[in-house]
């Protein structure tokens, strides 16, 4: 049985966006309401599809397996993935994958605050599958057109979820637009023989500080 009387919409979103994704909100005082983040560029997500690279993997769980992945889009920016004992299939693909792999992942956002009061946000997936290049370069073409949607959408004064936004967040728009044109331009790296985009690397800047904030602490178990 689902969560909810109908499947939410898997927002495209890069990473960069989405970990400034801070504020949750529900539409519903009902127990089993869906939970949304609200994206900066003006739209609500309750679930998420991403495709990028898979750099790392670690078992995080203290009494029982829980695995973290970390997933880099185009930007350079990550993804954390969380799933153990509830979401068994992803926790297995997380064990068994070996970095660096091209993945997709679908997921629900989840947001939690760290010991020093920091708002981080992750995926807790429902699946994730191993694909190619070029369902990573077609995700990234998506992506950019999603977002930039959004934006020209922002001014709208009946979007009620970008006048949501302006009152959450103090981000400009212009942010998410150079995400789209850094991405973007990534692929055009690529076919220009740059980098081979069907042999994943591991982002150079890994282990630097990333633009939406440190690497969060393990995510808390369930």
């Amino acid at each position: 049985m689902s969560e909810t009387p109908t499947r939410e919409v898997a927002r495209r979103v890069f990473a960069g966006e989405f970990n400034d994704a801070t504020h949750t909100f529900k539409e519903s005082e009902e127990e089993r309401a869906p939970v949304y983040v609200l994206l900066p560029t003006g739209v609500r997500a309750n679930r998420i599809f991403v495709v990028g690279t898979l750099t790392e993997t670690e078992d995080v769980g203290e009494d029982s397996e829980y695995w973290q992945g970390r997933v880099v889009d185009p930007n350079g920016d990550p993804f954390f993935v969380y799933a153990g004992q509830y979401q068994p299939e992803a926790a297995s693909m997380l064990r068994e994958l070996e970095p660096p792999a091209y993945v997709a992942i679908t997921g629900k956002p989840r947001t939690y605050e760290t010991d020093d009061g920091n708002t981080n946000v992750s995926v807790r997936p429902e699946s994730i599958t191993l694909v190619d290049a070029a369902t990573r370069d077609r995700w990234v073409v998506e992506t950019a057109e999603q977002t930039l949607d959004r934006i020209e959408s922002f001014d709208d004064e009946t979007n009620e979820y970008a006048r949501m936004a302006e009152a959450e967040y103090d981000l400009p728009l212009d942010r998410y637009h150079e995400l789209v044109i850094s991405a973007l331009e990534s692929l055009e790296g690529e076919s220009d023989g740059e980098s081979d985009a069907g042999d994943p690397v591991t982002d150079d800047g890994a282990d630097d500080a990333d633009d939406a904030g440190t690497e969060p602490e393990a995510e808390p178990q369930p």
